[in-house]
């Protein structure tokens, strides 16, 4: 009986705890050109509620469904075309539910080049592999002399040949690979060994010179930490099955011979030879090699979900608002780099001064940068944490402590300059500064990203502002698609000012690119700021179906029309003016008004078109009209006379910034040019499984020093109570230094060519080919 493949629909809606119809809707709504956020946010009726987390996933599973429904359509064209395909083998083809089931079951019928088992066949051997299989009464020798030819010429070559048939057939059994795939999926160990000769040049993996653990449970980085050292050629990598089986069969070979009902026949000892060979020869590499990616995906999998949160943190941290901000650009040698923005980022002035070795202007650089405040009614100092951050702020720290008493400070704030330089160097910042110096485009990146850090961190590709670990390790289309989803998300859910967003931010709205943002600036830069949405239908080629995606995320304070300040989307504008002519207020009036709008039936309000869930969503913003999802501006202090590792002391406490959260733990900046780690055991006196549910990037926490290691520059830090460190449930050590090493990016190196000596083991050239990077 032909059974249909199971509907994508059925299939999504299983993984994001749906219903088949809500995706059916979902997925008319993304094939008709919807964005995600215009559908988490403005369709909610039509898929009855799915969120963007919901959506995102549908998303990528589509796309994932319809090639592998593509890849079967090839399939059975090609074994349809050969004339073997059966109504069963359509049945498991059409039952499938991933690309390496599916890739499984047609390993039999794939066109391939001449195996040795294809010539057996055709030295007449394929009757003599039958009746060794059929009958295991016979004795192999005995049977093999009747098939010995002037190409066979001997009992030792006939075996041989029927050994490869078997072989083959043993190779190609769906089923089989599939239970040999579960069995070293719960059992398999990887392993990692340092190349002989290598312990110096790659001591910064040296926590994985001679380290096994279980492929099922070995976690993410350190995975990818391994299989960066095999790829550095720093290490071997191998994959064990049954290691410490002491039996003659192993278990592996028990389920190959269970397959081909292998009793105690004297063929069947002969059969036992073949299926060890077998493993030996021809499936132990193949598969090991599918374990192998599949823990890299695992891995990278991990590594991205990882790098997308700390991205959203970061994004979404809390702007410093509409402040007048000097950015300084720490620099020893090359002078500090000073930039003045007004309160709308506008750039006002720049300078360079040289505070330190070798001109040591101190006093000349306070008094520029003291000029410039006052001047400029500078509010805000904007600090980059890179080489000579510390030395900048105490500089600017002493040039504070000199104003006159009473007298308005600005408030110094070290922030994060990861990807500044690569916005410098950038064509958005040759096109916003064409007449401006590359250094100095830096400091007016830092100056902007404390006003307000996703405006700004929009211009930079996501992957240099580096919140992730081993980014340069993963895919990186897949690593690609993920931050550029995460970095859309931040955008529609604060909203943009249409009349003062730039381009890059602009393109990041829900139905705009780069060529539409580009032109809305043009129009803007021509004719003056926007002062209604509908405006908006006059920008080239900004047609009617652009408008319905982007029309809601944009915002135009001080409009004509006042709900175009808020998330409400044109579209509905109607229902918000029934709901105010019920309260029989103006709009004005009546926007923030909490209570008055607390007191209205939320379903008086429904229609054919907007159900109760726009309503309500409507009433909220007319609650709070514009309202901010980020947290509220608030800095952290660094210790006065703690400038370098080695002012650490164990047991000091101290305020930091969270730079960055891993699987293992959280990244805390203490200022001293050097990040330490709170391993997930030390964030909080409870049990913590997921730092996340903790931390964030851009927290503001405090911390307890308890470990330093100066040579290595690593500092160990706690977020536990005393109490709770009394009773200290820390891991051992060698655990947390396996967690933190290594840790930045490293170009990945090309692997080795074959029998290069690397030393990698039974998988060797096999795997270093099969993995290595695009």
């Amino acid at each position: 009986m032909k059974r249909p493949p199971l509907p994508i629909a059925a299939i999504i809606a299983g993984e994001i705890n749906a219903r088949p119809q809500q995706v059916t809707a979902a997925v008319e709504l993304l094939d008709g050109g919807a964005t995600v956020p215009f559908i988490a946010r403005y369709r909610k009726e039509v898929t009855e509620g799915l969120d963007d987390t919901q959506l995102r996933i549908l998303a990528e599973r589509l796309t994932y469904l319809r090639e592998l429904d593509a890849r079967r359509a090839a399939i059975l064209d090609s074994i349809r075309g050969q004339g073997r395909l059966t109504d069963e083998l359509e049945d498991k083809i059409a039952a499938v539910t991933t690309k390496a089931e599916l890739e499984d079951l047609y390993l039999p019928y794939k066109p391939k080049r001449r195996t040795k088992a294809e010539i057996a066949r055709e030295r007449g051997l394929g009757p003599l592999a039958e009746a060794l299989l059929a009958d295991r009464s016979l004795i192999p020798a005995d049977k093999a002399a009747a098939f010995l030819t002037a190409e066979v010429p001997d009992v030792k070559a006939a075996l041989e040949g029927a050994r490869d048939i078997i072989a083959e057939g043993i190779g190609e059994n769906a089923e089989l690979l599939g239970r040999l795939r579960a069995h070293m999926r719960d059992v398999a160990m990887i392993r990692a060994r340092v190349v002989e000769g290598k312990k110096e040049a790659g001591a910064k993996f040296s926590d994985y010179f001679d380290h096994a653990e279980r492929w099922a449970t070995i976690a993410g980085h350190r995975a990818l930490a391994m299989l960066r050292g095999w790829n550095e050629e720093v290490l071997s990598v191998d994959i064990t099955v049954d290691e410490g089986d002491t039996a003659t069969v192993k278990p592996v070979e028990r389920i190959i011979a269970a397959s081909l009902s292998i009793g105690r026949g004297p063929a069947d000892a002969w059969l036992m030879e073949v299926v060890g060979w077998t493993w030996r020869v021809k499936l132990s590499t193949s598969l090991s090699l599918d374990l192998i990616r599949e823990l890299r995906e695992r891995a990278e999998e991990e590594a991205i979900r990882v790098f997308a949160r700390n991205l959203r943190d970061l994004l979404l941290a809390a702007p410093a608002g509409s402040r007048p901000t000097m950015g300084l650009d720490p620099g020893i040698r090359t002078g500090v780099k000073v930039a003045v923005v007004d309160g709308t980022g506008k750039l006002t002035e720049t300078t360079t001064v040289y505070p330190f070795p070798p001109r040591n202007d101190i006093r000349g650089a306070q008094e520029v940068l003291a000029s410039l405040i006052r001047k400029h009614k500078v509010e805000l100092i904007a600090i980059g944490n890179g080489t000579g951050s510390r030395e900048t702020e105490k500089l600017v720290a002493d040039m504070l402590a000199a104003f006159p008493a009473g007298s308005a400070k600005p408030t110094k704030v070290i922030v994060s300059e990861a990807g500044a330089s690569v916005y410098s160097a950038s064509e958005t910042a040759a096109a916003e500064f064409p007449n401006l110096d590359v250094s100095l485009r830096g400091a007016v990146s830092i100056a902007r990203r404390l006003q307000d850090p996703l405006a700004e961190l929009v211009k930079i590709e996501p992957k240099s502002i580096g919140v992730g670990q081993y980014q340069h390790d993963v895919d990186q289309g897949r690593l690609g698609r993920s931050l550029d989803a995460v970095v859309e998300d931040a955008v529609n859910a604060v909203g943009v000012d249409l009349n003062t967003a730039s381009a890059p931010l602009l393109s990041r709205v829900s139905g705009l690119g780069k060529t539409t943002a580009e032109a809305i600036v043009v129009y803007r830069d021509t004719n003056g700021a926007f002062s209604s949405r509908k405006d908006l239908l006059k920008v080239p080629r900004l047609g009617p179906r652009t408008f319905e995606q982007c029309a809601g995320f944009l915002r135009i304070p001080n409009g004509k029309e006042p709900l175009d300040a808020s998330s409400v989307h044109p579209e509905a504008y109607g229902v918000a003016k029934k709901i105010v002519a019920a309260c029989g207020r103006d709009l004005r009036a009546l926007m923030g008004d909490s209570a008055a709008l607390k007191q209205l039936d939320p379903k008086r309000f429904v229609d054919d078109r907007f159900g109760l869930p726009t309503v309500k969503d409507i009433l909220a913003e007319l609650e709070k009209p514009g309202r901010d999802p980020r947290p509220s501006f608030k800095t952290a202090t660094f210790a006065e006379g703690v400038e370098d590792i080695k002012d650490l002391k164990v047991g000091m406490m101290l305020e930091g910034t969270v730079t960055n959260v891993a699987a293992f733990g959280a990244f805390v900046d203490i200022g001293v040019h050097q990040d330490g780690l709170v391993h997930v055991s030390q964030l909080a006196d409870r049990f913590v499984k997921d730092p996340h549910a903790v931390v964030k990037a851009g927290d503001v926490v405090k911390v307890r020093v308890t470990e330093i290691d100066v040579p290595r520059k690593r500092i160990g830090l706690s977020m536990r109570s005393s109490a709770a460190a009394g009773a200290d449930t820390a891991p051992p050590r060698d655990n947390r230094e396996k967690d933190r090493r290594p840790s930045g990016p490293t170009k990945a190196s090309p692997p080795p060519a074959k029998g290069g000596g690397t030393g990698q083991g039974a998988l060797g050239a096999a795997l270093m080919e099969a993995l290595k990077r695009k």
